[in-house]
C-alpha cells in the first residue's frame, strides 16, 4: 500500500504537491512521517543520490530526484521496490509535462495541490492487486533496483548528513570492498602457487630418494 506521495523542490525543500492514503493502521504515525519527509526534503541537495529507499520500521520511504523535484512515496515494507519507483517514475513524467515551466518560480507551498487527482489515479494502477500484475515491464531503467541506496531514515535525520554525504560513503565502502576483493584474489592466487610448488618440492624429493634407494 502506498500510505504518503509527496512531491518538493529540492533547491530549498520547497513542497509543491501532496497525497495522503486514510488508513485507520497507520493514521497515528502519518503526521510523524509527513514531517520527516519534510526534514528529508531539506537535506537533499544537487549531489544527492538520485534514487533511495530509507527503511523506517514496517514503512519505507521511497524518492526519485529529477529535473529538480523530489518524488517521495511511503509505502508497506512488504510493498515491491520496483513498483514504487516505478510509480514515482510515473509521477515525475505527467508532473514535469503539467508543471514543469512553473517549478522555479513558485514560492507558495503546495502550489500544485489540484495534481493529487493524478496522483490518486497513478496510485490506484499500483495499487491495484490485478493492475500490478500487468506491470511486469516496468521501464527497463528501474529493472536493477537492487543497486538503489538503501539507508535507515532515523539514523539520516539524527545524525544531520546530507545524503549527498552518505552516498559519498556508500561508494568509498563500495570501494573498498573492491580492493578487498581484489586482495583477496590475489592472496588466493599467491597461496595457490605456494601449494603448488610444495607439492613439487615433495615429488622431486621423491624422486631423487627413490633414484638414490635403487643406486644402493
Amino acid at each position: 500500500m502506498i500510505l504518503l506521495t509527496m512531491l518538493a523542490r529540492v533547491s530549498d525543500g520547497l513542497p509543491l504537491a501532496a497525497s495522503i492514503q486514510e488508513d485507520e493502521q497507520y493514521e497515528r504515525d502519518l503526521q510523524q512521517y509527513q514531517s520527516q519527509a519534510k526534514q528529508l526534503f531539506r537535506k537533499l541537495n544537487a549531489h544527492s543520490p538520485d534514487r533511495c529507499t530509507l527503511e523506517a520500521g514496517h514503512v519505507n520511504f521511497h524518492y526519485l530526484i529529477a529535473d529538480g523535484v523530489c518524488y517521495l512515496c511511503l509505502c508497506e515494507a512488504s510493498f515491491p521496490k520496483k513498483m514504487a519507483f516505478g510509480y514515482l517514475n510515473v509521477l515525475h513524467s505527467e508532473f514535469f509535462d503539467q508543471y514543469g515551466k512553473r517549478i522555479r518560480t513558485v514560492t507558495r507551498p503546495y502550489s500544485f495541490i489540484e495534481f493529487d487527482n493524478y496522483i490518486q489515479k497513478a496510485k490506484k494502477t499500483y495499487v491495484d492487486s490485478r493492475a500490478r500484475r500487468n506491470l511486469g515491464n516496468i521501464n527497463t531503467e528501474l529493472q536493477d533496483v537492487q543497486r538503489i541506496m538503501v539507508a535507515n531514515i532515523e539514523e539520516v535525520l539524527q545524525r544531520g548528513e546530507a545524503l549527498s554525504d552518505l552516498d559519498t560513503k556508500a561508494s568509498n565502502l563500495s570501494s573498498l570492498a573492491k580492493n578487498y576483493h581484489s586482495d583477496a584474489k590475489y592472496l588466493n592466487t599467491r597461496s595457490t602457487y605456494a601449494k603448488l610448488a610444495a607439492v613439487a618440492v615433495v615429488f622431486l624429493t621423491l624422486i631423487v630418494y627413490v633414484r638414490f634407494w635403487w643406486l644402493l
